[in-house]
């Protein structure tokens, strides 16, 4: 408990975002119910939860594609919300996302989906972005790479060159949405270790939405657990491994029995039986 309170007390202060009780419901099917996080300069997030909890919605609302139903999120100690469309737009090239299984442009070679955000938002000659792509490439280990397709590419190199599309800029805020999903236990070990780095290197912040709970606990500095759009425990990688709370120790250690039932709710099983005979 005393850490939680250094923690927030410390680092809300130099908070790059900063999430107020958020809420936000497609109709009256309610997603996020209250939630508040904050996310410090230089720091390395884990939002951790089962499917369909609400940790994807929330990376739209910290890029300004979902509008809250209540509350706000700020970055950089702007009210996203609020911004029009130019002042959101420069907002987001700030800002960098690696996508669930990498999402690259399958018609763009290597080279060129790396170079497309530079080719975008800047004015950067091409000779520049050249060097600038390859110094990309080198730092996540395919530099040899620039010239193949996507089609080429092994899944967890395709998940490198996605990370150094999402580093292209520079960005302050990095967003990770499942990155570790369907890759082999070295390129998972690859690519957290080149989140990691990529994280301090840059000075950025990031925020990685992952299932994989033992990978992320080696990297991150601090995480959320998320539960039916609440946020049902947090704490640094140590308190989460040891706490005593019966959904996370059950996610944390992969457990059948726990709060969430192997079995889906139904009538009584002799019963059943006995009405089918």
């Amino acid at each position: 408990m005393c850490h939680l309170i250094f923690w927030v007390q410390n680092l809300s202060s130099s908070a790059l975002v900063e999430i107020s009780d958020l809420h936000f419901a497609y109709d009256k099917r309610a997603i996020l119910k209250g939630i508040n996080m904050t996310f410090p300069k230089g720091k390395l997030i884990a939002i951790m939860g089962l499917s369909g909890c609400g940790k994807t919605t929330l990376l739209r609302h910290i890029g300004g594609v979902l509008k809250p139903t209540k509350g706000c999120v700020k970055v950089g100690g702007q009210v996203i919300h609020e911004l029009d469309q130019e002042t959101l737009y420069a907002m987001r090239r700030k800002m960098g996302m690696l996508f669930q299984f990498g999402a690259l442009f399958t018609d763009m070679s290597v080279f060129d989906n790396v170079a497309f955000q530079m080719r975008e938002h800047t004015s950067l000659p091409e000779e520049l972005i050249h060097d600038l792509v390859l110094m990309k490439l080198h730092a996540v280990g395919l530099r040899g790479t620039q010239n193949l397709m996507p089609s080429e590419l092994s899944g967890g190199m395709a998940r490198r060159v996605a990370l150094a599309r999402a580093v292209a800029l520079d960005p302050m805020l990095i967003m990770y949405d499942e990155p570790f999903a369907g890759l082999d236990p070295i390129s998972l070990t690859v690519v957290g270790e080149l989140i990691r780095r990529l994280n301090d290197a840059l000075g950025a912040t990031s925020v990685v939405v992952t299932h994989d709970v033992q990978e992320s606990l080696k990297i991150v500095d601090y995480v959320y657990f998320m539960e039916n759009g609440v946020i049902v425990a947090e704490g640094t990688p140590d308190e989460i491994r040891a706490s005593d709370k019966a959904f996370v120790h059950q996610f944390v250690h992969g457990e059948i029995d726990g709060p969430l039932p192997f079995h889906y709710p139904g009538g009584d099983y002799r019963q059943d039986l006995n009405l089918r005979a």
